[in-house]
């Protein structure tokens, strides 16, 4: 995911005119494959233990478990917190990874202690809790895998952004309104197509200067994550 964000990164080129944003939603998807093939191997595993009898887990697994439960939240607090700021899919999809083995790791920490605590005949509560996570990993795999399907699509759901650009659009002296205004998220960043209403009397030397007046003061305003 470093080096697909790095890619993400590279400037225009004459084979990629508008950046190369488009890998982010791509690894996104790896990222959602590997926690598809994660969420199968944990329920494949979990239904194995439930058919074999076996023994009672080790007390001293729940330290473990609740230092990784503490770490893995952690990383996916650091990791959504830095994903809204970039606008980046593939970093909610990585947070999104460390959430669900923080999940994970807490069915499976009231799992073993249902079965520490009910003792002999409760072996398997550990494998039904991993049960049910492998479960909601995957409802999570389609919360993550349907935005990304939306940005490769380039899928309008940005009514507030367009609304907001709408809005200061009618800042700039000499705009009368707006038309056309489509927005679409490549990588990190938003692409926009606004078509600006200005006087039909004025010389299209004017209409030109408002129309870059226009792109500029937008550009100010989201210096960061759009393109106009």
């Amino acid at each position: 995911m470093l080096l697909g964000l790095k890619y993400a990164k590279r400037p225009a080129d004459e084979n990629h005119p508008y950046g190369h944003g488009r890998i982010e939603p791509l690894i996104t998807f790896l990222v959602v494959a590997f926690l598809v093939v994660s969420a199968t191997i944990i329920a494949y595993e979990s239904i194995q233990n439930i058919n074999t009898p076996h023994e009672l887990p080790e007390p001293w697994t729940l330290y473990v478990l609740g230092g990784i439960i503490l770490w893995k939240e952690i990383s996916y607090q650091v990791v959504i917190r830095k994903s809204r700021q970039t606008n980046s899919s593939s970093l909610k999809a990585d947070a999104w990874h460390h959430r669900s083995d923080a999940i994970t790791s807490i069915t499976a920490f009231i799992g073993i202690s249902i079965s520490l605590v009910m003792g002999k005949g409760y072996e398997t509560a550990d494998d039904w809790a991993a049960l049910a996570a492998s479960a909601f990993i995957l409802y999570n795999c389609y919360h993550i895998f349907r935005p990304a399907l939306g940005e490769i699509m380039d899928e309008h759901v940005y009514d507030d952004l367009v609304d907001e650009i709408r809005a200061k659009s009618m800042q700039v002296q000499g705009v009368m309104a707006t038309e056309k205004c489509f927005v679409r998220k490549s990588g990190m960043r938003y692409h926009v197509d606004l078509h600006a209403i200005v006087n039909g009397s004025i010389s299209v030397r004017e209409g030109h200067d408002i129309a870059h007046r226009l792109k500029d003061y937008l550009k100010n305003k989201y210096p960061i994550w759009a393109i106009f």
